[in-house]
């Protein structure tokens, strides 16, 4: 049992728990040798009993501490510590994406295309070095308060494909997202995962998911043979192009599907642009598999049979392990006690014997410098880049947890940070793009994105090209750095009708009631037979040329009339002008 207080391999001192799942417990501990708090996951039950899982979960979460991506947990540590196996992470402090939906149900399509951007950038780098993740699900993924999304559990993920899933909760909590050809026993490929971020992206729009049952057996079946409903339908506001999305990530057949994450990723970025606002329904180019109900249905019930019996065995062998380990118990501990004080003296005496140095002034120097002065006084050193407006890219910025000058013991090991160039991102111009399209770009790379409106008119030539929403000017110029965190302005069209000059412009009676008639105003018409101008001619309009034009009001035209009709005045509408 993990208690408040204890070290996790000499180094994690537990805190306090932040979560409890079927697979594993997730504490909150500090990291005494590098100072900063982390998140230690320790795998329980059959788990971490099961030797043949527990070699594939180590190999499957050190490749996957390779993995560097804002969106995805970052894996310092795997080890194994008196039977505790462990993985030591990145502490996120945020919510899952599971109880985000539960609260708020649908989120808006603003927040749904940014999520899956921050997703599909993510499994896109996993799915470069050749890790599929193979449990992608809203209870994998932690959200912050600032919107940046994070993907947890790749390691276990990953060893669970080798393994039966004795946790009936986890089977339950996965099925609801597995890809058909998984629900029928086929080996998990790139586009399982994308199968699974179109389920997660159906439920972020709907905030329900598409297929239910009582049982895993039931909503497996589902994902394999029953067609999934249409978003569209349940919420009209959804273009079609953002349904167009999910229809394709979540095809039965794989060879629908996208290629791959990266190719669904820039589809993301351009499903809310005016060019594919009256997209056609997407329509599957193959056959969508077929599932044969007599063979497959049947194997489906049978693998997630064979995990409930497991489930209720492994109880059983969990007993007779029990009383091995009683009747073991008294004979190792002395023996244990002999062997930790030995090993607590010659600790003790090493110790004594390590020297204290001082860490020299490294920042600026090269990276061979900075490897030969630190070989000089006995430390170990790794390197880590970081973008610096300060040192030129390939030179020293310093020390990442430790101060120049400041002791440390011989043999110790220092993380040192090497320049990557200038720091913050480089803008583009944005003028004439879809607003709502580059701040999902900009957000995305952890900018805030200010956004005003300006009324404009196509009437004027400087606008004659504009479209709704459309980029006028941006507050930083293209070219410019901002940092991450860093504030643009974007100001962008909003279209409006304003009045022409129907006299300089010479309409006639009839253009001009087809201009109130389009516009939803009322046209009334007052008749001046003494201006001595031609019948038919424009005398006067009662609103301006250039205003505004809005729905509902009335406009007045006066209009030359024949001569012999002295004194005549007619309307066309009994209305006053408003």
């Amino acid at each position: 049992m993990i208690v408040k207080g204890q070290k996790i391999d000499g180094r994690y001192q537990i805190i306090r728990t932040i979560g409890e799942g079927g697979m594993a417990n997730v504490y909150l501990a500090y990291d005494t040798i590098l100072e900063r708090e982390v998140a230690v996951k320790i795998l329980r039950g059959d788990l971490a009993s099961d030797e043949k899982f527990v070699k594939r979960f180590q190999r499957e979460a050190k490749a996957a501490s390779s993995l560097n991506h804002p969106n995805i947990v970052e894996m310092y540590d795997v080890g194994e510590d008196d039977g505790n196996y462990f993985i030591v992470m990145e502490y996120v402090n945020g919510k899952t994406l599971k109880s985000l939906i539960k609260k708020r149900g649908g989120l808006s399509l603003s927040e749904t295309i940014d999520i899956m951007l921050q997703l599909t950038s993510g499994i896109a780098c996993a799915h470069e070095s050749f890790i599929i993740h193979r449990d992608i699900k809203p209870q994998n993924i932690l959200i912050l308060e600032d919107g940046r999304v994070k993907i947890t559990d790749f390691g276990i993920a990953v060893a669970l494909n080798s393994t039966e899933l004795t946790q009936t909760n986890s089977v339950m909590g996965s099925v609801h997202y597995l890809p058909p050809e998984q629900a029928n026993g086929s080996v998990a490929t790139v586009k399982s995962d994308i199968y699974s971020l179109g389920i997660l992206m159906y439920e972020l729009l709907t905030g329900k998911l598409p297929f239910k049952g009582d049982n895993a057996v039931e909503i497996a079946i589902k994902q394999m043979k029953d067609r999934l409903p249409s978003i569209v339908s349940q919420n009209p506001l959804v273009p079609q192009s953002v349904e167009n999305v999910v229809l394709k990530a979540c095809a039965k057949n794989p060879k629908n599907r996208y290629d791959s994450v990266a190719e669904m990723h820039e589809d993301l970025k351009t499903v809310l642009s005016e060019e594919r606002a009256d997209e056609e329904k997407w329509v599957y180019e193959y056959p969508e598999t077929d599932f044969n109900e007599d063979t497959k249905t049947k194997k489906v019930e049978k693998t997630v049979q064979e995990t409930e019996e497991k489930v209720e065995t492994e109880e059983g062998k969990k007993e007779v392990k029990k009383f091995k380990t009683i009747v073991g118990l008294v004979g190792l501990v002395t023996a244990i006690i002999v062997v930790g004080l030995l090993i607590a003296f010659f600790a003790l005496l090493n110790s004594s014997k390590t020297k204290t140095v001082i860490l020299p002034n490294i920042a600026g120097k090269t990276q061979e410098y900075a490897g030969e002065a630190l070989d000089k006084i006995g430390v170990y050193y790794t390197f880590e880049k970081e973008p610096s407006n300060e040192y030129e890219e390939g030179l020293v910025v310093g020390y990442k947890s430790r101060k120049e000058n400041s002791k440390v013991k011989q043999g110790s090991t220092i993380e040192v940070l090497i320049s990557s160039g200038l720091s913050g991102i480089e803008l583009e111009d944005y003028r004439k793009r879809n607003v709502d399209v580059v701040k999902i770009e900009l957000e995305n790379l952890g900018f805030k994105v200010v956004t005003t409106s300006k009324k404009i008119s196509t009437d004027e030539d400087e606008y004659k090209d504009a479209f709704q929403g459309m980029i006028l000017s941006q507050s930083k110029e293209a070219g410019s750095r901002l940092e991450k965190g860093g504030v643009i302005e974007l100001v962008y069209a909003t279209l409006i009708t304003v009045y022409p000059d129907f006299i300089e412009e010479k309409y006639d009676r009839q253009k001009i009631q087809d201009f109130c008639d389009d516009n939803g105003i009322t046209c009334e018409f007052v008749v001046d037979t003494t201006s001595g101008k031609p019948a038919g001619t424009i005398l006067k309009q009662g609103r301006n040329a250039g205003v505004e034009v809005k729905p509902g009001v009335t406009l007045r035209i006066t209009i030359a009339g024949d001569n012999q009709n002295n004194n005549q005045t007619t309307t066309d509408e009994n209305t006053e002008e408003s």
